[in-house]
């Protein structure tokens, strides 16, 4: 997981902006799914509070199902610009994969119920992953209410998979593990916000792993990982 943590500064996004959305919209998944988190006494954002809570959760990747899927990331850094192996977990096999932070926000902005904060980031996919798109993890404040959410806005495609058996299994459980992860994630978030664990340490080798805590699993020993299962990784 280091190893490919490391190579990953050489490499690109795994598709053309062009051809994704809102240019285009055909054959992509566009995902937008919404908790409420609590609330806050109108206005910005409290010191402290409850949106500064899960802001600071979300940058640390402690609202993933680790059941499901795992990061591994370098620390201390910035966010802007920080590559991010996850690995996705399905039975016995664990997807290495690559992406990267390449845009974070802290806005006004309009929202559906007046103005509202919002701060977060966006990853987007990078070669070797076997999905392509673009996936923005946000909190926001409604100013004039003081109610909190935690977003989810995504959009994602199958990346070429070169493996005919792997190819079958991501066209039948992808979609449905991905819709999980997004349930799982919410509402995951919305309950240790309320009782926020201890931020994350590296280990001897700068690298993070989260979420904190994650068990190895019961079966560990027996499980396969695959590297690169998406088309366009170096050759290995």
């Amino acid at each position: 997981m280091v190893t490919l943590l490391d190579e990953l500064a050489d490499r690109g996004i795994n598709y053309d902006e062009a051809d994704a959305p809102p240019h285009a919209t055909e054959g992509w998944h566009q995902d937008r799914q919404t908790v409420h988190l609590g609330d806050e006494p109108p206005g910005e954002p409290l010191a402290g509070g409850l949106m500064e809570k899960a802001g600071a959760l979300v940058n640390s990747y402690e609202f993933s199902d680790p059941r499901i899927l795992r990061a591994a990331y370098r620390a201390p850094g910035d966010l802007l610009g920080r590559d991010m192996v996850l690995e996705g977990r399905f039975l016995v096999l664990r997807f290495l994969m690559g992406v990267r932070i390449t845009h974070r926000h802290d806005e006004l902005g309009e929202g559906a119920h007046g103005p509202e904060r919002r701060i977060g980031w966006a990853y987007q996919t990078l070669l070797g992953h076997i999905e392509q798109g673009r996936l923005t993890y946000e909190v926001a404040k409604e100013l004039e209410t003081g109610r909190v959410e935690f977003r989810i806005i995504a959009h994602s495609r199958r990346a070429p998979i070169a493996n005919p058996i792997l190819h079958a299994g991501f066209r039948v459980f992808a979609r449905r593990t991905q819709l999980r992860f997004y349930c799982n994630a919410l509402h995951k978030l919305q309950r240790i916000v309320q009782d926020p664990p201890p931020p994350p340490q590296p280990g001897p080798d700068g690298v993070v792993h989260a979420p904190t805590g994650a068990p190895a699993g019961r079966f560990e020993a027996w499980t396969l990982r695959i590297v690169d299962a998406g088309a366009g990784a170096p050759t290995r």
